[in-house]
């Protein structure tokens, strides 16, 4: 099956075009957001092969995967062919809503001619999709080859764009658990940020934008992982810190509730529960292996590369032969 999509987010696209597919990149000279083509931080297979807007027109599409809402008008400019009348396609919605929630419509509501998957069962009781069809289909993940030891006694975050973002990423709890630890962040657009929050060098470095597999070995040293976020979907450096092996010290919010086990670490809406857990593992290492044993375990089992693809291949088969 060919299958036309943009790179949008890396974590994910890279789980996707794992796939048994042939996956068609759009790329332009810019490499700006429509145009992104391949991944250069993250590995993918040769079965994700970059195209220019020139090429798609004569090129054989079996199904479109949408990510933005502009991406109908884009693709059909591309493909001279509209997404879900002239060729099937799937919307998939990555994020939490904005707005009004939780009654904050989706761009694709009351649609009969495409598919919404979600990404989290928490995306999809948030939005309002009105009449249009819906389905969800929960991570997966490459797993890390990285293997935690936590023999720094630092807490980890993986955040992007903490400034901009603020309290949706919860970047204002950060200098609590400064106190604590020293925090390594890592992440796209995270320099500058101890100067933000007014904290010293040695308890908050930031690590701008690192490739994943460096990324991930760094993690693996630190004993702990921090997930502050407040309001987004499941971010997928969660899972991939879970499945290092990392003990979690979380807020328990949308859908981190059904990621993270008990015994995988701390998971609470009260912060100084979490501050608590975190002194625990910085104190206790073999409370923070055991902890990390176990969000290993839950991320491997309910997040494995195998079943997300296989859960993407049922779905593929479906809208591509149902539009026959």
């Amino acid at each position: 099956m060919n299958i036309l999509l943009w790179h949008v987010h890396g974590s994910w696209t890279t789980s996707f075009v794992h796939g048994s597919h042939r996956y068609l990149i759009p790329t332009t000279p810019d490499r700006g957001p429509y145009g992104l083509g391949r991944a250069r931080t993250y590995p993918w297979p040769d079965s994700a092969v970059e195209v220019t807007p020139e090429d798609l027109p004569g090129t054989d599409v079996d199904l479109v995967i949408l990510q933005r809402p502009e991406e109908i008008d884009r693709a059909e400019a591309w493909l001279r062919r509209r997404p879900g009348r002239d060729v099937p396609a799937i919307y998939v919605e990555h994020n939490t809503p904005k707005g009004d929630v939780p009654n904050t419509r989706h761009p694709m509501a009351d649609r009969d001619d495409l598919l919404i998957a979600h990404v989290t069962g928490f995306n999809q009781i948030f939005w309002d999709t009105g009449a249009s069809r819906t389905t969800v289909v929960d991570h997966g993940i490459v797993a890390p080859t990285a293997s935690y030891t936590g023999e720094l006694d630092r807490l980890a975050v993986v955040i992007n764009e903490p400034v901009r973002r603020g309290r949706v990423t919860g970047t204002d709890l950060l200098s609590r658990f400064a106190e604590i630890a020293p925090l390594d962040v890592f992440g796209m657009g995270v320099a500058g940020l101890a100067d933000h929050l007014g904290l010293p060098a040695d308890r908050l470095t930031s690590h701008d934008d690192v490739p994943q597999d460096r990324m991930h070995a760094e993690l693996a040293r630190r004993r702990a992982y921090l997930h502050l976020c407040r309001w987004t979907s499941l971010g997928l450096s969660l899972i991939e810190a879970m499945a290092i092996g990392m003990p979690v010290v979380a807020l328990a919010t949308t859908e981190a509730v059904m990621a993270v086990p008990p015994e995988a670490g701390a998971l609470a809406t009260r912060t100084d529960t979490l501050l608590d857990a975190a002194r625990r593992f910085i104190a206790e290492p073999a409370t923070a292996h055991q902890a990390g044993a176990a969000a290993r375990a839950a991320a491997r089992d309910r997040y494995g590369l195998d079943r997300f693809l296989a859960d993407w291949d049922r779905l593929l088969e479906e809208e591509v032969c149902g539009s026959r």
